[in-house]
């Protein structure tokens, strides 16, 4: 069984700040430096002074970035900034946007679920995490205790076949509650279903269904760490504290606006010169076709080339590496299936293998060219959704090679799930991100 629970939302008060989408913005890992500079001055009451404040040289175990956190949540609730939903609530999304030059939406449902432990009991993960990231969440979190960013579950149809997309939209036959666009102008609507029948039949169709966490392992990692800290610390416990619970979005896996966008690998290498090299070791395990330029600018040569590797993908493996010589991209497709299992982790399970992302971090990047650590990948990786700004960086030689990827099936990830193995960090761009100041969740009830 899985307890999906509604729960007293901390939300902003529009009639206090305003337009909703001057103060949202996006989960923490996507924000950038700069990014976060913008969300300071979009708006004094931007969500980012919670989930990603500023650092400062002063700062110290008294006073950082989690306890200003804490101060200006408290100030907030004080000024009525923010108020407390009156009565539990479940929150229905419809997002919004253009993908590939076609109008899409995805529906999905915040609600609290219990948090029954790792592996396939609870909910299920499919990428790694790093403590360093852990870390950090749970210094916020026991700050303000508080999940203020969700995170986003994906959920099967049920056995009738009736996905979660088609059971949400039959309670809101009304306007949204509130409406906010954001920087990628997607229009986030969202519903505040209040009335018990509604919620009884929402918790009663999740109650079967497995949660596979598609973006915020780290958070669900954070919410479990946190889970233990307060058992330990405390002498009772009824099972229904706040704490034994995280906020997490859930959508429908057969949601068409369900969408995993691949991440492509950026690498520095450091003797660019070896490139010729290279190729002849990555020769030694795959098939080397090279594609020219086509069409009369960048864009339509990447997505012709995106195009030819969409179809050989649904045949088999595939990757894209442009570097290798100039202005073509090289598909590597492996010889023989069963040499490239051979020299893949025997610990790792079938559903592992057969992922593009897989062979590529544990063949290519790991035993043909030796980024081998994680300090290696830290220093020579970087990564992007974007394939023009992947080729373009390694034709301006800030890098020199891009390795593009295929999208990974919604399928795949839940199948590498299922099997209780994970991904290479980075494998999977869920879009449209979810925001971050919709609605958060306060963690502080039923405590004794």
């Amino acid at each position: 069984m899985t307890d999906v629970r509604p729960f007293c939302g901390l939300r902003y008060d529009v009639a206090r700040i305003g337009d909703i989408s001057s103060v949202i913005s996006p989960p923490y890992d996507i924000v950038s430096p700069r990014d976060q500079r913008f969300y300071y001055r979009e708006s004094p009451h931007n969500v980012i002074r919670l989930e990603l404040g500023e650092e400062y040289p002063a700062d110290s175990a008294a006073s950082n970035k989690y306890t200003r956190a804490a101060d200006t949540l408290r100030d907030w609730l004080e000024q009525g900034i923010l108020f407390r939903e009156p009565v539990p609530a479940f929150y229905i999304c419809q997002h919004r946007f253009v993908q590939q030059g076609v109008l899409k939406s995805r529906w999905d449902v915040a609600g609290r679920v219990r948090l029954v432990g790792r592996g396939t009991a609870g909910a299920r993960p499919h990428e790694t995490t790093m403590e360093s990231r852990v870390r950090d969440r749970l210094g916020l979190l026991r700050a303000c205790r508080v999940n203020v960013s969700p995170i986003l579950g994906i959920v099967r149809p049920d056995e009738q076949g009736v996905g979660l997309a088609s059971l949400l939209q039959q309670f809101v036959e009304v306007d949204p509650d509130l409406s906010a666009v954001d920087r990628q102008r997607v229009i986030h609507n969202m519903w505040v279903i209040r009335d018990e029948q509604s919620i009884a039949q929402i918790s009663a169709w999740c109650a079967d269904k497995v949660v596979y966490i598609a973006d915020g392992h780290h958070r669900y990692e954070t919410a479990l760490a946190y889970q233990e800290d307060r058992q330990a610390a405390l002498s009772t416990s009824t099972g229904d504290e706040g704490y034994n619970f995280a906020m997490i979005t859930m959508a429908g896996a057969d949601d068409p606006g369900t969408i995993a966008l691949p991440t492509h690998r950026l690498l520095r290498l450091p003797k660019p010169k070896k490139l010729v090299e290279l190729a002849e070791r990555l020769s030694r395990f795959f098939d080397m076709e090279y594609l020219d330029p086509v069409g009369n600018s960048l864009s339509e040569t990447v997505q012709g080339w995106l195009n030819v590797m969409e179809g050989r993908g649904r045949k088999g493996i595939v990757i894209g590496a442009y570097g290798l010589e100039k202005k073509r991209l090289c598909l590597l497709s492996p010889w023989e299936r069963a040499r490239l299992d051979g020299i893949m982790p025997r610990e790792r399970t079938q559903e592992w293998r057969s992922l593009d992302v897989s062979v590529l971090q544990s063949v290519i990047l790991r035993q043909v060219i030796g980024v081998d650590t994680s300090e290696k990948e830290e220093e020579r990786l970087a990564y992007t959704q974007d394939e023009q700004e992947a080729v373009s960086r390694v034709d301006s030689g800030e890098y020199q090679l891009a390795f593009l990827v295929n999208p990974l099936p919604i399928s795949s990830i839940l199948a590498v799930a299922d099997a209780g193995d994970r991904m290479p960090p980075k494998s999977t761009y869920f879009y449209p991100k979810l925001p971050t100041g919709l609605v958060m969740y306060p963690l502080w009830d039923n405590e004794t």
